[in-house]
């Protein structure tokens, strides 16, 4: 926020009796407050700040002040990604580098990811590298909900000292079915942020009617999980800021639309991305990319850029100095050819040009990561194959399991099945598509395991194993092999974090993630290529997800149903209950 000798400098500008470091002329300005579309308009700049807004800027000009003449092009705000996952195999720098010449200046995001593997301090860590950017990146503090007892759920004292930073605006998504079942475990956290005057970030997929309304008398305020425009609906009605999520996990824009053609007030719905992989941010752009698509679907543009910038601003409670172009905001602007074209030939960053036609002219910072942070993989011994035996009465023909069973590639069930046992042994099944899961724990316990099955990936034979493994401290691996599985862990130890396939015994496939075990420092553009090898790589084991690296993701979480692992069993999310393979 503007300190007081920055304040009276503005105040000067806006006044006439201080020059401007930047004048943009002639311009048309998109004016989210008003909803007007305003012509032959300057804005005047004084460091970071936007001091003047009006047709005579002549007296804010001097020798040294850079001036753009807009000539007619149409003036935005700098768009806001109001709900992202930074700590997404890219590390800060790489991802800066394509997401901002689009024109996105500000971004929040979850540091969810990196509060189970290294808690407080390694949210430090993560925060530090949002610092001395070219563009605002703010964070939410972690609430960590998770199915592994290890992990679940920060401390009171380390959520105040988060949010008495003004990097944090929140506490960041909590899944409603956690907070339902355990509100004396979340209730403390949420008053704590609202005393704090900051906002609680909301998850509450499948969630409706009273489940929706006690989740929303919690105190959380927004939600990015609503798939349909009925579900907008319903979650605008209760006060919700809506977020639509636009991004590598989900699409909902085009499902959503149908709201355009309804008489219903859009000032608290918000286009997000949730998070956008390496090859679909080279391919499509960020945030200007689903701008253009909500326009191109038939919503009206004045409403769209307000979904990017001053909906955002307002919901997190920074409208006062973010969102729009106005005296005593952030000058953070870009020139585009005009409404419906989001193609921006200038940004503006702080008061900087930061990106021109599409090419950055400022470079993000690298940032530098501890050692602790590049070694976060404690297990103390390699794996050997008989580790992923699963064991039962010699004696018995067949037994009674629990199976995961994928019913999408990222929603599964419980499925109870009779497996065979052979001299004591219960092994994967390729006939029936039965093959092993396991979770192992790499900072808490490390080495604790479960092993456990799984339906659905069609694999054949080989391994695929993988850290970055959702709301918990886990390696996650499934695989057709026992050999297999040893040696796709054990080589995911060795890179210190990453991705790993194997088959016959060999590594076929890898992709390092050393810091936190989920970031590496690598170009983007080698960053998409060995995400593609890796999924390729899967395919030819036979997995026929889109993504198989988000489906082995995600058999950890808590946030989509309903039956996840974890290294301490199986965890049914309709009750919260961790139960074992075997069905008594």
């Amino acid at each position: 926020m503007m300190n007081s000798r920055e304040a009276k400098e503005v105040m000067q500008t806006a006044l006439g009796r201080q020059k401007a470091d930047l004048v943009i002329t002639h311009a048309r300005l998109a004016n989210v407050y008003t909803g007007e579309l305003v012509d032959d308009i300057s804005i005047a700049v004084y460091g970071k700040w936007i001091a003047y807004v009006g047709t005579e800027p002549s007296e804010n000009i001097g020798k040294d002040t850079v001036i753009i003449d807009a000539a007619g092009k149409t003036v935005l705000p700098g768009f806001i990604d109001g709900h992202t996952h930074l700590a997404q195999l890219y590390d800060t720098a790489e991802f800066l580098r394509y997401a901002i010449k689009g024109g996105t200046t500000t971004l929040i995001t979850e540091t969810m990811e990196v509060f189970p593997i290294a808690g407080y301090e390694g949210v430090m860590d993560f925060l530090e590298s949002f610092r001395d950017q070219p563009v605002k990146i703010y964070g939410t503090a972690p609430v960590n909900v998770s199915i592994s007892s290890n992990c679940r759920v920060i401390s009171l004292s380390a959520m105040r000292k988060l949010l008495r930073r003004d990097d944090i605006l929140g506490m960041g998504e909590s899944y409603w079915q956690a907070v339902l079942h355990e509100p004396d475990r979340f209730l403390p956290l949420y008053g704590e942020t609202l005393r704090h005057k900051k906002t609680v970030e909301g998850h509450s997929a499948g969630a409706r009617g009273r489940k929706l309304m006690a989740y929303a008398a919690a105190g959380v305020s927004s939600c990015h999980e609503p798939i349909t425009a009925d579900e907008v609906l319903e979650r605008l009605r209760l006060g919700i800021y809506v977020m639509i999520r636009e991004g590598s996990i989900r699409r909902e824009l085009q499902a959503v639309s149908l709201l355009k053609d309804m008489d219903v007030d859009l000032r608290r719905m918000i286009l997000v991305t949730d998070g956008v992989d390496a090859k679909e941010l080279l391919e499509n752009g960020y945030m200007e990319y689903i701008v253009q698509k909500a326009i191109d679907l038939g919503f009206k543009p004045m409403d769209v850029v307000r979904m990017a910038t001053l909906n955002v601003a307002e919901h997190f409670l920074v409208d006062g100095f973010l969102g729009g172009i106005a005296p005593g905001k952030y000058a953070d602007m870009l020139i585009v050819p005009d409404l419906k074209t989001i193609r921006p030939e200038y940004v503006i960053s702080n008061g900087n040009v930061i990106a021109r036609n599409g090419n950055l002219i400022v470079q993000p910072r690298k940032p530098v990561y501890s050692d602790a942070l590049l070694n976060s993989i404690h297990i103390p011994a390699d794996f050997v194959p008989e580790a992923f035996r699963i064991y039962t009465d010699k004696n018995a023909a067949t037994v009674k399991v629990r199976v995961i069973d994928m019913v999408t590639d990222l929603v599964t069930n419980e499925w109870i099945t009779d497996m065979p046992v052979d001299k004591g042994q219960v092994k994967v099944d390729t006939g029936r598509d039965i093959i092993k899961v396991a979770a192992i724990d790499r900072t808490y316990l490390p080495g604790r395991k479960f092993v456990g099955l799984v339906r659905g990936f069609h694999m054949k034979a080989g391994a695929f194993a993988t850290t970055t493994a959702w709301d918990t401290a886990d390696i996650v691996v499934v695989g057709a092999s026992d050999q297999d599985i040893a040696v796709a862990l054990n080589r995911l130890i060795a890179l210190k974090g990453g991705m790993t396939v194997s088959k016959e015994g060999r590594i076929v496939a890898e992709f390092a993630l050393p810091v936190f075990g989920l970031l590496s420092g690598e170009p983007l553009e080698s960053l998409a290529r060995s995400l593609d090898e890796i999924n390729n790589a899967a395919a030819k084991l036979g997995v026929l997800f889109p993504k198989p690296h988000l489906s082995l993701q995600v058999l950890t979480t808590a946030a989509i149903p309903y039956l996840r692992i974890c290294e301490e069993g199986l965890v049914n999310l309709k009750d919260g209950r961790t139960v074992g393979l075997f069905v008594e």
